[in-house]
């Protein structure tokens, strides 16, 4: 296969995460961003602007995803937009491709794959059929922090005293930017589905033996226990209503904002290793929180985004308009404040965006593709099918394929 010097690369989906993406591409080689497409015109039109902003284009916004993959200029697509368009906009993408009107390289689609087990399966199924390369995208496991606390782990404590036999980690922040996230049946359930996908990768990337596959490590049993511990309380009710309008109402039809999963692994060798991974939408602090930790038989480590070099303080007599300059998610203007002064590297967003690049120009193997992004699926059903039923769950269990949790649904209450 002849390769392109620079890979084109198109974005469906104009919000907050393709702007991450956009922003880390200043720090990629040998890629531009070359088009965006949205539902809204507007928005397609202002992330075109921002990635010309910030010179890693030149991009525009294109009418439809058709025309952009139509367009010799697009060589891969990152795939971006909401859960509930996921299946609609492969199809799409799959389409353009199989019946000739433009060729791609890759497609990446951001976490999660889809909102089930058969939905995931799906968009592998479309994808394979229509012979395009694929890859999953899991920022977290690109960040800085993970790869390089992962790496020195195995090589000075793993090699003399015994591989990790615990990994932990965590995202927490105070709720989603938009009003689908919240709606258990557009999104696929609370924030299990949403950002469970990202923890649950992190623990397993962690006790992983660098050099080894993924499938190395085999998940053999879930417990999973979610819980709407804030924003199914009268007063935050009213305030997601007030935000959102009346289609996101936690007093009819709440979702999970707290989530916590227990996966006990086997290794190669037949040790049990365990990964404690939790999330949270009820987090009161200064905005997004990463963390993770590994531990062994004489050493361990620990990330925290928030435990940054960092800070800054801000007295009562500094007055100005809320946003997130400071940190994703900010939750205060005044005060020590820490401050994140690279979130597209610290998240692993460069770094991530940089692998599929090298991937898509035939450089690198993939580290994770959509067969890694239907287990993740399959892990986060197996732990809402645990989380309802109160009991640990073998994996994987009988009926995962169909299995929609209530959150889903909208028949959750807590």
């Amino acid at each position: 296969m002849t390769y392109p010097s620079r890979l084109g690369i198109g974005f469906i989906g104009s919000g907050f995460n393709t702007r991450f993406h956009i922003q880390a591409m200043v720090s990629v080689r040998d890629a531009d961003v070359r088009g965006v497409w949205s539902p809204n015109q507007k928005n397609a039109a202002s992330a075109a602007k921002l990635a010309n902003d910030l010179g890693v284009g030149p991009a525009k916004a294109y009418k439809s995803i058709t025309e952009m993959v139509a367009d010799p200029n697009i060589h891969a697509i990152w795939l971006c937009g909401p859960n509930q368009a996921r299946i609609e906009n492969v199809e799409e993408i799959c389409a353009a491709v199989t019946s000739g009107k433009g060729t791609l390289l890759g497609l990446a689609c951001e976490k999660p794959l889809a909102r089930g087990v058969a939905e995931a399966k799906q968009v592998l199924k479309l994808v394979t059929k229509a012979g395009i390369k694929h890859g999953y995208l899991e920022n977290q496991l690109f960040s800085p922090g993970i790869t390089r606390g992962r790496d020195l782990i195995w090589a000075r404590g793993a090699a003399t005293t015994g591989r990790p036999y615990l990994a932990r980690a965590a995202e927490e922040h105070s709720g989603p930017h938009n009003a689908w996230f919240w709606q258990g049946e557009k999104q696929g359930g609370g924030v299990l589905n949403d950002m469970m996908c990202h923890s649950v990768e992190v623990v397993r990337f962690l006790l992983t033996q660098p050099g080894k596959p993924r499938a190395s490590l085999k998940p053999v049993s879930v417990n999973g226990r979610i819980a709407s511990l804030k924003w199914s309380r009268p007063a935050y009710v009213k305030q997601l209503k007030a935000r959102y309008g009346k289609d996101v109402d936690y007093a009819k039809r709440p979702s999970e904002d707290f989530a916590s999963v227990t996966i006990t692994y086997e290794t190669p060798e037949g040790l049990t290793v365990i990964g404690e991974a939790s999330t949270s939408w009820s987090f009161v602090g200064a905005g997004l929180r990463l963390s993770g930790e590994l531990l062994g038989p004489e050493y361990s480590m620990n990330w925290n985004t928030l435990n940054s070099e960092l800070n800054c303080f801000f007295s009562r007599e500094v007055h100005g308009a809320a946003g997130e300059d400071l940190v994703e998610k900010q939750n205060a203007e005044m005060g020590l404040m820490p401050v994140v002064p690279d979130e597209a590297s610290a998240y692993g967003y460069v770094h991530e965006n940089r692998h599929f690049v090298n991937v898509f120009l035939g450089r690198e193997e993939p580290l994770l593709t959509f067969h890694d992004g239907v287990e993740v699926m399959q892990i986060l059903m197996t732990a809402y099918m645990s989380a309802q039923s109160d009991k640990t769950v073998a994996f994987p269990p009988k009926g995962l394929d169909a299995f929609l949790p209530d959150v889903a649904k909208g028949t959750w209450k807590p």
